[in-house]
């Protein structure tokens, strides 16, 4: 009787301790998992989350030259917000900024998805010409800015002479002094620096598709633009995703090109948010309004993201 009292009774605590230690060992393993985390989220915050804080209530403060001195920063809400967007440069840097970002990440695009196919088909010194051809992308932008304001000078620059040389203009062109052209040659310069960007991850897409696919297609008669648009096409559908979401948020905050150019004239033909935003902190030194400049490039970018990013998933799922 003591058996039969005693069986049922080990039977119902005994998986009892082991779901205990179970429970123990996956709360410890969640410990390590956390702890290992714990560093680099420690970095975001203190290297990302902190600026974008700041930046935030600076925007929301009379923050002036004599803060630094005197540590007083008033609040003052949305005034900074709203000083610069009812400025009547801001229309005007916006427009730029949306020309600025559209023109140079399309054609950044297609010349670079152009060279990533032709470089894919393998032929002699084509790992030579992809290496130099990185060469504009691994300068550093204040090298490559100078260098292009020498060759696009008015009366000096080897541009016009070569032009007038050929004969395919008759007097120099003011690439960088007319307000009609400088956003244009702007815009040309940031395209030549960022195609080696867009041609390395277009490349490294191609390269990861399959070629049993083109085989496999050519049976089916797909071949030359049918073959890019039902095999290639769907495959680098990924990368360019990614590309252009970046190619915009690094693009809409370009600075130091357009600083090293032309410096947002002439006559703020070439002004954009990015800019405008250096100004009112470092020249005018009215950082509160810099920074609301800087949040709303901020925004834009964010909605930007979430939209494409949205749109992208949608269309993958379709």
């Amino acid at each position: 009787m003591a058996q039969a009292t005693l069986t049922p009774t080990t039977e119902a605590t005994g998986p009892e301790p082991a779901r205990r230690s179970r429970g123990r060992r996956h709360r410890g393993e969640d410990l390590t998992k956390v702890l290992f985390v714990l560093p680099a989220a420690l970095a975001m915050v203190a290297l990302f989350g902190y600026p974008v804080v700041k930046n935030l209530l600076m925007s929301l403060q009379d923050y002036g030259l004599r803060t630094f001195f005197t540590g007083d920063a008033p609040w003052v809400g949305l005034k900074n917000y709203t000083t610069v967007v009812t400025d009547n440069l801001f229309s005007q840097a916006m427009v730029n900024t949306a020309l600025f970002t559209i023109g140079s990440i399309a054609f950044q695009f297609v010349i670079g998805l152009g060279l990533a196919l032709f470089f894919h088909r393998r032929f002699p010194l084509s790992g030579v010409l992809r290496s130099l051809l990185l060469l504009p992308w691994l300068l550093p932008l204040i090298v490559s800015s100078a260098t292009w304001r020498s060759i696009l000078e008015q009366d000096s620059g080897i541009l016009n002479r070569t032009l007038t040389g050929l004969g395919v203009i008759d007097d120099p062109v003011p690439w960088l002094n007319s307000p009609s052209v400088a956003l244009i040659a702007v815009i040309g310069v940031n395209i030549w620096i960022g195609i080696p960007f867009n041609v390395t991850l277009l490349y490294s897409g191609l390269a990861e598709i399959p070629d049993e696919l083109y085989e496999a297609g050519q049976l089916d008669g797909a071949t030359g633009w049918r073959a890019f648009w039902y095999i290639t096409w769907p495959n680098l559908r990924a990368v360019a995703s990614v590309l252009l979401m970046l190619g915009v948020v690094y693009t809409i905050k370009v600075l130091d090109i357009i600083l090293g150019l032309t410096g947002g004239g002439p006559a703020n033909a070439t002004q954009t948010l990015a800019t405008q935003s250096y100004e009112r902190s470092f020249i005018d030194f009215k950082f509160g309004e810099g920074a609301a400049l800087s949040n709303i490039l901020i925004v834009i970018s964010f909605v930007f993201a979430i939209f494409y990013l949205r749109s992208t998933r949608r269309a993958v799922d379709e």
